[in-house]
């Protein structure tokens, strides 16, 4: 097949998979995530309870995290072993269920055993994507593809914040329910709803896709084998369990992600909050449909940033300084909106670019780690990042919760900012996965 023709088959075979696989990972996740965080707008509702505060709140917050770092690495072992439409299903069903189950929380034990329990059933989702898309795409596409899979964090701020919103500002009552409750009953169904979908619409490996030519798998599972050559050729012979457990990169690229990802719950658990402190303080209204629509603000700004970024990095090949820079910019976003007498249009728009910079350092930085790992190793190291960078969830809350109180938000912010600065400079350090081969 001549040159000209072997690329443009490529590029439709992997336009093809692209537009088959990541539409639906991205529904999930949007679920997924929406599930995970939609605390921080219940709390706007939580607040009048006897039994909740502020501290309790970062608790619970935080407390998720605990279940899932336990349960992560496990997971995503089974996942490697049994197919990803079988544990899919398992986790969506089981998140479903429990989110909405947040609705009977009443007491502060209640409400930190069933944030835990959330926790339990959805570790191994992220990474077991993140792992999935391995399985079809080579290194020189993922940065583009897991970018287009995280826009869902994204989407789910731009649909979940108006949603949100405008529950806790009209269900109050409904059946003799309070908003609140009503907020984790309808979005947590949906996930039990659509989980009853994987079987149906996921295909485990390229070889068992019914909806691929033979040609097409075979181009795909050449791609993917050169990019296992390339990992041995490299040095990066990672293939038990055990060896992500021992390589020192997998454990650098933890706290790196641990940098990011007290950034991302820094936008997601405490962005209505800060919205609502800016154009809101002192007004006797309800006004949470509007707190909504502003929340959408940042997160429609990081969806379409995250993208760029990515692709531009897929396009060089280049990843250390796309995650380095992106973190770095959102640090010093973080720091401006904390700036004391900032009008309130520019907090907004240092807060776009604060949930941009952190989004798009999060989607190039998987680029990372998937470059040097294989096998069960790839199952176990990228379990053992997420869970050990998502400890930042259980971090990040207590950490603002606590400058906020002895300080102020915007010592608040500044430590986020902090964080991000400690994994620019971590990540600019590393060497391992940093460059992508062209093919």
């Amino acid at each position: 097949m001549p040159e000209s023709a072997a690329a443009a088959f490529s590029a439709a075979t992997y336009r093809k998979v692209a537009w088959r696989l990541i539409p639906f990972l991205f529904v999930c996740y949007i679920l997924a995530y929406l599930d995970r965080v939609n605390v921080g707008f219940a709390k706007l509702g939580m607040k009048v309870e006897p039994w909740f505060s502020d501290a309790v709140f970062a608790t619970g917050s935080g407390i998720f995290f605990i279940g899932y770092f336990l349960f992560e690495v496990p997971g995503n072992i089974m996942l490697h072993r049994v197919g990803a439409r079988l544990w899919i299903t398992r986790i969506m069903i089981g998140w479903g269920i429990v989110s909405a189950l947040m609705a009977t929380c009443s007491s502060p034990l209640s409400f930190y055993s069933m944030r835990f329990i959330l926790g339990i059933a959805e570790a191994g989702f992220f990474p077991g994507i993140i792992l999935y898309i391995t399985y079809w795409f080579p290194r020189e596409h993922r940065a583009g593809m897991v970018a287009l899979f995280m826009t869902a964090i994204a989407l789910a701020g731009v649909v979940g914040s108006p949603l949100s919103g405008w529950l806790l500002e009209t269900a109050h009552g409904w059946f003799g329910l309070k908003a609140w409750q009503w907020l984790f009953i309808i979005e947590g169904l949906p996930s039990v709803l659509f989980g009853c979908t994987v079987p149906f619409l996921l295909t485990d490996r390229p070889s068992q896709a019914k909806w691929l030519t033979d040609e097409e798998k075979s181009l795909l599972q050449s791609r993917i084998d050169a990019d296992e050559q390339t990992k041995a050729s490299e040095g990066h012979q990672n293939h038990s369990a055990l060896d992500a457990f021992k390589s020192s990169h997998v454990w650098l690229y933890s706290f790196i992600y641990f940098c990011i990802v007290v950034g991302i719950y820094g936008s997601a658990f405490w962005l209505p909050q800060i919205i609502e402190t800016t154009f809101f303080k002192g007004s006797l209204t309800r006004h949470e449909w509007a707190i909504g629509l502003y929340c959408a603000i940042p997160w429609g700004c990081a969806a379409l940033g995250m993208v760029l970024v990515s692709r531009h990095s897929d396009r060089t090949g280049e990843r250390r300084w796309h995650v380095g820079l992106s973190s770095l910019v959102a640090a010093a976003a973080f720091v401006i909106s904390g700036l004391p007498g900032l009008p309130a249009v520019w907090v907004m728009v240092a807060l776009a670019v604060a949930t941009t910079g952190v989004m798009s350092a999060a989607a190039c930085f998987w680029a990372l780690p998937t470059a040097i790992l294989s096998g069960t190793a790839a199952a176990a190291g990228i379990a053992l990042i997420n869970s050990l960078g998502n400890l930042a969830g259980h971090f990040s809350p207590e950490m603002v919760s606590w400058l906020k109180k002895h300080y102020d938000m915007s010592m608040a912010l500044n430590g986020i900012a902090t964080m991000l600065v400690l994994g620019t400079v971590a990540v600019l350090l590393s060497r391992a996965g940093t460059t992508s081969r062209k093919t």
